[in-house]
Protein backbone atom coordinates (compact mmCIF):
# COMPACT_ATOMS: atom_id res chain seq x y z
CA UNK A 1 0.00 0.00 0.00
CA UNK A 2 0.97 3.36 -0.85
CA UNK A 3 0.25 7.32 -0.61
CA UNK A 4 -0.36 6.96 -4.42
CA UNK A 5 -2.99 3.80 -4.19
CA UNK A 6 -5.06 5.76 -1.29
CA UNK A 7 -5.33 8.55 -3.51
CA UNK A 8 -6.58 6.55 -6.41
CA UNK A 9 -8.70 4.53 -4.62
CA UNK A 10 -10.33 8.12 -3.09
CA UNK A 11 -10.54 8.95 -6.86
CA UNK A 12 -12.56 5.83 -7.94
CA UNK A 13 -15.08 6.53 -5.01
CA UNK A 14 -15.31 10.09 -6.07
CA UNK A 15 -16.07 8.93 -9.24
CA UNK A 16 -18.20 6.21 -8.56
CA UNK A 17 -20.78 8.74 -6.05
CA UNK A 18 -20.82 11.09 -8.50
CA UNK A 19 -21.18 9.26 -11.77
CA UNK A 20 -18.06 10.94 -13.38
CA UNK A 21 -14.92 10.16 -15.14
CA UNK A 22 -12.21 9.41 -12.79
CA UNK A 23 -9.66 11.72 -11.92
CA UNK A 24 -6.10 11.75 -11.14
CA UNK A 25 -4.46 13.38 -7.47
CA UNK A 26 -1.36 14.56 -7.28
CA UNK A 27 -1.91 15.01 -2.92
CA UNK A 28 -4.17 15.28 -0.44
CA UNK A 29 -5.23 19.05 -1.63
CA UNK A 30 -6.35 18.11 -4.91
CA UNK A 31 -8.47 15.36 -3.65
CA UNK A 32 -10.54 17.29 -1.05
CA UNK A 33 -10.91 20.55 -2.93
CA UNK A 34 -12.51 18.26 -6.13
CA UNK A 35 -14.56 16.42 -3.34
CA UNK A 36 -16.06 20.35 -1.85
CA UNK A 37 -16.21 21.20 -5.39
CA UNK A 38 -18.90 18.68 -5.62
CA UNK A 39 -21.27 19.61 -2.41
CA UNK A 40 -23.77 22.17 -2.76
CA UNK A 41 -24.12 24.92 -0.30
CA UNK A 42 -27.74 24.83 -0.28
CA UNK A 43 -28.35 20.83 0.23
CA UNK A 44 -27.89 18.71 3.32
CA UNK A 45 -25.20 16.82 2.46
CA UNK A 46 -23.12 13.95 4.68
CA UNK A 47 -19.18 13.35 3.41
CA UNK A 48 -18.50 10.23 5.31
CA UNK A 49 -14.30 9.23 5.38
CA UNK A 50 -14.37 5.56 6.29
CA UNK A 51 -10.96 4.62 7.41
CA UNK A 52 -9.69 7.81 7.71
CA UNK A 53 -6.67 6.42 9.73
CA UNK A 54 -5.57 3.98 6.43
CA UNK A 55 -6.40 6.71 3.92
CA UNK A 56 -3.68 9.30 5.82
CA UNK A 57 -1.11 6.78 7.52
CA UNK A 58 1.52 7.15 4.04
CA UNK A 59 1.10 10.55 4.37
CA UNK A 60 2.77 12.39 6.90
CA UNK A 61 1.10 16.07 5.79
CA UNK A 62 -2.25 14.73 5.73
CA UNK A 63 -3.52 15.75 8.68
CA UNK A 64 -2.05 19.28 7.20
CA UNK A 65 -4.28 19.20 3.90
CA UNK A 66 -7.41 18.02 5.85
CA UNK A 67 -7.35 20.92 8.11
CA UNK A 68 -6.94 23.51 5.01
CA UNK A 69 -9.52 21.73 3.30
CA UNK A 70 -11.70 22.11 6.50
CA UNK A 71 -11.05 25.50 6.92
CA UNK A 72 -11.40 27.04 3.72
CA UNK A 73 -13.72 24.43 1.65
CA UNK A 74 -15.78 22.45 3.89
CA UNK A 75 -16.77 24.48 7.09
CA UNK A 76 -18.23 27.26 4.86
CA UNK A 77 -20.92 25.06 3.83
CA UNK A 78 -23.99 25.48 6.16
CA UNK A 79 -25.49 22.42 5.26
CA UNK A 80 -22.39 19.84 5.36
CA UNK A 81 -22.13 17.15 7.97
CA UNK A 82 -18.39 15.39 7.93
CA UNK A 83 -17.63 12.52 9.42
CA UNK A 84 -14.41 11.30 10.15
CA UNK A 85 -14.29 7.42 11.13
CA UNK A 86 -11.64 4.55 11.36
CA UNK A 87 -10.94 1.73 13.65
CA UNK A 88 -7.02 2.91 14.52
CA UNK A 89 -8.57 5.39 17.28
CA UNK A 90 -4.43 5.96 18.58
CA UNK A 91 -4.12 7.40 14.75
CA UNK A 92 -7.21 9.63 15.58
CA UNK A 93 -6.12 10.56 18.69
CA UNK A 94 -3.24 11.68 17.95
CA UNK A 95 -3.16 13.52 14.19
CA UNK A 96 -7.09 14.52 14.72
CA UNK A 97 -8.61 14.46 18.33
CA UNK A 98 -4.92 15.79 19.99
CA UNK A 99 -3.52 17.49 17.16
CA UNK A 100 -3.38 21.69 17.84
CA UNK A 101 -4.58 22.60 14.29
CA UNK A 102 -7.79 21.03 15.21
CA UNK A 103 -8.49 22.39 18.57
CA UNK A 104 -12.17 23.42 18.91
CA UNK A 105 -12.83 21.98 15.44
CA UNK A 106 -15.04 18.73 16.53
CA UNK A 107 -18.42 18.71 17.33
CA UNK A 108 -18.68 15.13 18.51
CA UNK A 109 -16.42 12.77 19.32
CA UNK A 110 -18.00 9.12 19.38
CA UNK A 111 -15.75 5.87 20.70
CA UNK A 112 -18.32 2.90 19.72
CA UNK A 113 -17.93 0.35 22.68
CA UNK A 114 -19.05 -3.13 22.15
CA UNK A 115 -23.10 -3.51 22.06
CA UNK A 116 -24.50 -4.13 25.70
CA UNK A 117 -25.93 -7.44 26.62
CA UNK A 118 -29.46 -6.42 25.92
CA UNK A 119 -28.32 -5.49 22.76
CA UNK A 120 -26.83 -9.12 22.09
CA UNK A 121 -29.66 -10.71 22.21
CA UNK A 122 -31.26 -9.60 18.96
CA UNK A 123 -28.43 -11.67 17.82
CA UNK A 124 -30.40 -15.15 18.48
CA UNK A 125 -33.16 -13.85 16.69
CA UNK A 126 -36.83 -15.56 17.08
CA UNK A 127 -34.84 -18.27 19.55
CA UNK A 128 -33.86 -15.43 21.74
CA UNK A 129 -36.19 -16.60 24.32
CA UNK A 130 -35.27 -20.27 23.87
CA UNK A 131 -31.15 -19.78 24.54
CA UNK A 132 -30.75 -19.71 28.51
CA UNK A 133 -28.38 -17.37 29.80
CA UNK A 134 -25.93 -19.29 31.07
CA UNK A 135 -25.83 -20.95 26.63
CA UNK A 136 -25.47 -17.05 25.98
CA UNK A 137 -22.73 -16.15 28.72
CA UNK A 138 -20.98 -18.75 27.31
CA UNK A 139 -20.69 -17.79 23.82
CA UNK A 140 -20.49 -14.21 25.06
CA UNK A 141 -17.21 -14.95 27.04
CA UNK A 142 -15.53 -15.89 24.04
CA UNK A 143 -16.75 -13.33 21.53
CA UNK A 144 -18.07 -10.18 24.04
CA UNK A 145 -20.65 -8.25 22.32
CA UNK A 146 -18.62 -7.19 19.32
CA UNK A 147 -20.94 -6.95 16.30
CA UNK A 148 -19.13 -8.50 13.70
CA UNK A 149 -18.11 -12.13 16.17
CA UNK A 150 -21.78 -12.18 16.79
CA UNK A 151 -22.95 -11.75 13.34
CA UNK A 152 -20.85 -15.01 12.38
CA UNK A 153 -22.78 -16.87 15.14
CA UNK A 154 -25.74 -19.05 13.75
CA UNK A 155 -28.41 -19.31 16.92
CA UNK A 156 -29.45 -22.73 15.56
CA UNK A 157 -26.14 -24.47 17.52
CA UNK A 158 -24.65 -24.05 20.94
CA UNK A 159 -22.15 -21.94 22.10
CA UNK A 160 -20.05 -24.86 21.92
CA UNK A 161 -20.52 -26.02 18.29
CA UNK A 162 -20.27 -21.82 17.43
CA UNK A 163 -16.98 -21.48 19.33
CA UNK A 164 -16.11 -24.79 17.56
CA UNK A 165 -16.92 -23.23 13.58
CA UNK A 166 -16.04 -19.63 14.91
CA UNK A 167 -12.34 -20.48 16.01
CA UNK A 168 -11.00 -23.80 15.69
CA UNK A 169 -11.94 -24.83 12.16
CA UNK A 170 -8.72 -23.54 9.58
CA UNK A 171 -11.78 -21.82 7.64
CA UNK A 172 -13.37 -20.45 10.88
CA UNK A 173 -13.99 -16.43 10.77
CA UNK A 174 -12.64 -15.95 14.33
CA UNK A 175 -9.58 -18.14 13.93
CA UNK A 176 -8.17 -15.81 10.97
CA UNK A 177 -9.09 -12.97 12.57
CA UNK A 178 -7.54 -11.44 15.34
CA UNK A 179 -3.78 -11.93 13.71
CA UNK A 180 -5.52 -9.91 10.37
CA UNK A 181 -6.43 -6.96 12.58
CA UNK A 182 -4.26 -6.68 15.01
CA UNK A 183 -1.85 -6.45 12.23
CA UNK A 184 -3.37 -4.29 10.16
CA UNK A 185 -4.26 -1.67 13.59
CA UNK A 186 -0.90 -1.59 15.06
CA UNK A 187 1.38 -2.45 11.82
CA UNK A 188 5.44 -3.31 12.83
CA UNK A 189 4.46 -2.53 16.74
CA UNK A 190 1.88 -5.27 16.45
CA UNK A 191 4.63 -7.83 17.91
CA UNK A 192 5.02 -6.02 21.00
CA UNK A 193 1.78 -5.23 21.61
CA UNK A 194 0.56 -8.62 21.76
CA UNK A 195 3.69 -9.62 24.22
CA UNK A 196 1.87 -6.84 26.57
CA UNK A 197 -1.73 -8.50 26.09
CA UNK A 198 -0.51 -12.41 26.37
CA UNK A 199 0.78 -11.11 29.69
CA UNK A 200 -2.70 -8.96 30.51
CA UNK A 201 -4.56 -12.56 29.60
CA UNK A 202 -3.10 -13.87 32.91
CA UNK A 203 -5.19 -10.85 35.14
CA UNK A 204 -5.20 -6.64 35.70
CA UNK A 205 -1.87 -5.50 36.97
CA UNK A 206 0.20 -2.16 36.96
CA UNK A 207 2.37 -0.68 34.79
CA UNK A 208 5.37 -2.25 36.97
CA UNK A 209 3.77 -5.24 37.37
CA UNK A 210 2.95 -5.43 33.18
CA UNK A 211 6.31 -4.52 32.46
CA UNK A 212 8.08 -7.27 34.69
CA UNK A 213 5.84 -9.73 33.20
CA UNK A 214 6.38 -8.67 29.38
CA UNK A 215 9.87 -8.33 29.52
CA UNK A 216 10.47 -4.73 29.29
CA UNK A 217 11.26 -1.34 31.02
CA UNK A 218 8.18 0.67 32.74
CA UNK A 219 8.99 3.62 30.94
CA UNK A 220 6.72 6.29 28.62
CA UNK A 221 7.04 3.49 25.73
CA UNK A 222 5.56 1.43 27.98
CA UNK A 223 3.08 3.93 28.63
CA UNK A 224 2.42 5.02 25.25
CA UNK A 225 1.76 1.49 24.40
CA UNK A 226 -1.08 0.61 26.53
CA UNK A 227 -2.54 3.97 25.83
CA UNK A 228 -2.76 2.75 22.22
CA UNK A 229 -4.04 -0.31 23.27
CA UNK A 230 -6.82 0.82 25.56
CA UNK A 231 -7.65 3.47 22.43
CA UNK A 232 -8.30 0.81 20.09
CA UNK A 233 -10.40 -1.19 22.88
CA UNK A 234 -8.11 -4.30 23.76
CA UNK A 235 -6.84 -2.91 27.20
CA UNK A 236 -8.90 -1.12 29.88
CA UNK A 237 -7.44 1.70 32.31
CA UNK A 238 -9.53 1.12 35.63
CA UNK A 239 -8.69 4.10 37.89
CA UNK A 240 -10.51 5.65 40.84
CA UNK A 241 -10.19 6.55 44.27
CA UNK A 242 -8.30 5.15 47.09
CA UNK A 243 -11.24 4.53 49.71
CA UNK A 244 -7.65 4.17 52.27
CA UNK A 245 -7.32 8.39 51.57
CA UNK A 246 -10.27 9.15 50.13
CA UNK A 247 -8.19 10.58 47.08
CA UNK A 248 -6.90 9.36 43.17
CA UNK A 249 -5.07 6.45 44.20
CA UNK A 250 -2.20 7.43 41.65
CA UNK A 251 -2.52 3.36 41.04
CA UNK A 252 -3.53 2.43 37.32
CA UNK A 253 -4.66 -0.69 37.42
CA UNK A 254 -4.71 -2.18 33.12
CA UNK A 255 -6.94 -5.19 32.38
CA UNK A 256 -7.26 -7.14 29.38
CA UNK A 257 -10.82 -5.98 27.99
CA UNK A 258 -11.54 -7.66 24.65
CA UNK A 259 -12.87 -11.01 25.55
CA UNK A 260 -11.98 -12.42 22.38
CA UNK A 261 -8.26 -11.46 22.47
CA UNK A 262 -7.67 -13.20 26.02
CA UNK A 263 -9.48 -16.58 24.29
CA UNK A 264 -7.36 -16.37 21.21
CA UNK A 265 -4.11 -15.95 23.18
CA UNK A 266 -4.64 -18.77 25.63
CA UNK A 267 -6.69 -21.33 24.11
CA UNK A 268 -6.23 -20.94 20.17
CA UNK A 269 -3.08 -19.23 18.92
CA UNK A 270 -0.83 -22.51 20.41
CA UNK A 271 -2.97 -24.93 19.06
CA UNK A 272 -3.01 -22.83 15.59
CA UNK A 273 -0.21 -25.39 13.57
CA UNK A 274 -3.01 -28.25 14.67
CA UNK A 275 -6.11 -26.22 13.68
CA UNK A 276 -4.52 -25.66 10.47
CA UNK A 277 -3.83 -28.80 9.94
CA UNK A 278 -7.69 -29.97 10.84
CA UNK A 279 -6.10 -32.63 13.63
CA UNK A 280 -7.07 -30.26 16.70
CA UNK A 281 -10.27 -31.47 18.79
CA UNK A 282 -12.27 -29.24 20.67
CA UNK A 283 -15.12 -30.69 22.58
CA UNK A 284 -16.31 -28.07 25.02
CA UNK A 285 -15.41 -24.97 26.81
CA UNK A 286 -15.23 -26.61 30.15
CA UNK A 287 -12.06 -28.55 29.43
CA UNK A 288 -10.20 -26.09 28.24
CA UNK A 289 -7.32 -25.86 30.57
CA UNK A 290 -7.47 -23.09 33.57
CA UNK A 291 -10.68 -22.47 31.70
CA UNK A 292 -12.80 -21.88 35.63
CA UNK A 293 -10.63 -19.08 36.45
CA UNK A 294 -10.24 -17.43 32.51
CA UNK A 295 -13.97 -17.59 32.39
CA UNK A 296 -14.15 -15.52 35.78
CA UNK A 297 -11.93 -12.73 34.06
CA UNK A 298 -14.93 -12.89 31.03
CA UNK A 299 -17.18 -12.54 32.99
CA UNK A 300 -15.95 -10.10 35.12
CA UNK A 301 -15.30 -7.68 31.91
CA UNK A 302 -19.22 -8.43 30.55
CA UNK A 303 -20.61 -7.26 34.19
CA UNK A 304 -18.42 -4.15 33.90
CA UNK A 305 -18.78 -3.23 30.44
CA UNK A 306 -22.57 -3.04 31.35
CA UNK A 307 -22.31 -1.12 34.52
CA UNK A 308 -25.04 1.28 33.53
CA UNK A 309 -27.35 -1.05 33.46
CA UNK A 310 -26.23 -2.75 36.90
CA UNK A 311 -25.86 0.01 38.87
CA UNK A 312 -29.86 0.81 39.66
CA UNK A 313 -29.97 -2.97 40.07
CA UNK A 314 -27.59 -2.38 43.08
CA UNK A 315 -29.74 0.36 44.48
CA UNK A 316 -26.96 3.46 42.82
CA UNK A 317 -29.72 3.84 40.40
CA UNK A 318 -29.51 7.93 41.30
CA UNK A 319 -26.41 7.96 43.58
CA UNK A 320 -23.46 10.79 42.74
CA UNK A 321 -20.41 8.01 42.61
CA UNK A 322 -17.49 9.23 43.15
CA UNK A 323 -15.61 6.00 41.69
CA UNK A 324 -17.14 3.05 40.02
CA UNK A 325 -14.44 0.60 39.44
CA UNK A 326 -12.08 -2.91 40.08
CA UNK A 327 -9.75 -2.02 43.29
CA UNK A 328 -6.40 -3.93 44.13
CA UNK A 329 -4.69 -3.13 47.11
CA UNK A 330 -0.79 -5.09 47.99
CA UNK A 331 -0.29 -6.94 51.30
CA UNK A 332 1.34 -4.51 53.76
CA UNK A 333 3.72 -4.88 56.54
CA UNK A 334 0.93 -6.30 59.85
CA UNK A 335 -1.90 -6.29 57.01
CA UNK A 336 -4.08 -7.91 54.60
CA UNK A 337 -4.00 -7.07 50.52
CA UNK A 338 -7.57 -6.72 49.24
CA UNK A 339 -8.40 -7.85 45.60
CA UNK A 340 -12.18 -6.34 44.76
CA UNK A 341 -14.01 -7.17 41.45
CA UNK A 342 -16.20 -3.85 41.73
CA UNK A 343 -16.02 -0.95 44.13
CA UNK A 344 -18.54 1.69 44.19
CA UNK A 345 -17.69 5.00 46.61
CA UNK A 346 -19.90 7.95 47.07
CA UNK A 347 -19.26 10.43 49.49
CA UNK A 348 -21.07 8.46 52.72
CA UNK A 349 -21.01 4.78 51.74
CA UNK A 350 -18.88 1.97 49.58
CA UNK A 351 -20.28 -0.92 47.78
CA UNK A 352 -18.09 -4.21 47.62
CA UNK A 353 -19.51 -5.81 44.31
CA UNK A 354 -18.39 -9.43 44.07
CA UNK A 355 -19.05 -10.75 40.78
CA UNK A 356 -18.76 -14.60 40.68
CA UNK A 357 -19.67 -17.15 37.80
CA UNK A 358 -19.64 -20.81 38.65
CA UNK A 359 -22.07 -23.82 38.51
CA UNK A 360 -22.17 -23.86 42.22
CA UNK A 361 -21.87 -21.24 44.45
CA UNK A 362 -21.74 -22.32 47.83
CA UNK A 363 -21.66 -20.36 51.05
CA UNK A 364 -17.93 -19.83 50.71
CA UNK A 365 -18.60 -16.58 48.90
CA UNK A 366 -19.93 -14.72 51.82
CA UNK A 367 -16.92 -15.67 53.00
CA UNK A 368 -14.65 -14.67 50.48
CA UNK A 369 -16.60 -11.39 50.52
CA UNK A 370 -16.30 -10.58 54.19
CA UNK A 371 -12.73 -11.35 54.56
CA UNK A 372 -12.62 -7.98 51.87
CA UNK A 373 -14.64 -6.11 54.30
CA UNK A 374 -12.53 -6.42 56.96
CA UNK A 375 -9.09 -6.00 54.85
CA UNK A 376 -10.87 -2.91 53.74
CA UNK A 377 -9.42 0.48 55.62
CA UNK A 378 -11.69 3.29 54.72
CA UNK A 379 -11.41 7.16 55.26
CA UNK A 380 -13.28 8.96 57.29
CA UNK A 381 -16.85 7.43 59.10
CA UNK A 382 -18.43 5.63 55.76
CA UNK A 383 -20.68 2.48 55.43
CA UNK A 384 -19.67 -0.74 53.71
CA UNK A 385 -22.61 -2.53 51.33
CA UNK A 386 -22.05 -5.69 49.93
CA UNK A 387 -23.76 -7.00 46.77
CA UNK A 388 -23.16 -10.25 44.81
CA UNK A 389 -23.24 -10.18 40.90
CA UNK A 390 -23.44 -13.90 39.87
CA UNK A 391 -24.09 -16.70 36.99
CA UNK A 392 -25.01 -20.11 38.09
CA UNK A 393 -26.88 -22.18 40.98
CA UNK A 394 -26.85 -20.19 43.82
CA UNK A 395 -26.78 -21.80 47.31
CA UNK A 396 -30.45 -20.92 49.05
CA UNK A 397 -27.71 -20.42 52.16
CA UNK A 398 -26.34 -17.62 50.60
CA UNK A 399 -29.46 -15.27 50.20
CA UNK A 400 -31.28 -16.60 53.67
CA UNK A 401 -27.64 -15.10 55.44
CA UNK A 402 -28.61 -11.94 54.90
CA UNK A 403 -25.16 -10.88 54.43
CA UNK A 404 -25.44 -9.43 50.99
CA UNK A 405 -27.16 -6.06 50.78
CA UNK A 406 -28.03 -6.89 47.30
CA UNK A 407 -27.70 -10.06 45.01
CA UNK A 408 -28.23 -9.47 41.77
CA UNK A 409 -28.56 -12.57 39.24
CA UNK A 410 -26.25 -11.64 35.89
CA UNK A 411 -28.98 -12.67 33.37
CA UNK A 412 -31.22 -9.30 34.14
CA UNK A 413 -28.44 -7.16 32.75
CA UNK A 414 -30.12 -8.70 28.94
CA UNK A 415 -33.28 -6.90 30.08
CA UNK A 416 -33.47 -3.87 28.26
Amino acid sequence: MSNERQLAAFAGQLSLQFREPECRFRHWAEAFSVLASKISPKRRTVVLLDEISWMGRYDPDFAGFLKIAWDQAFHPKPNLVFVLCGSVSAWIAENILNNTGFVGRDSLDLVLPELSLAECRAFWGEADSRISAREKFDLLSVTGGVPKYLEDMDPSLSAEENVRNLCFLPEGSLFRDFDETFADVFGPSAAEKKRLLRALSEGSATTSELARKAGCDANGHLSAALEELTLAGFAEKDEGINPETGKPSGRTLYRLRDNYTRFHLRYVEPHSAAIRKGTFRFSSLEQLPGWESVLGLQFENLVLGNIESLLPRLGYGNTLLLSAAPYRNARKAGGRGVQIDLLLQSSRSVCIVEIKRKREIGREVIAETNAKVHALRLAGDKSIRTALVYEGHLHPGVEADGFFDRIVPAEVLFES
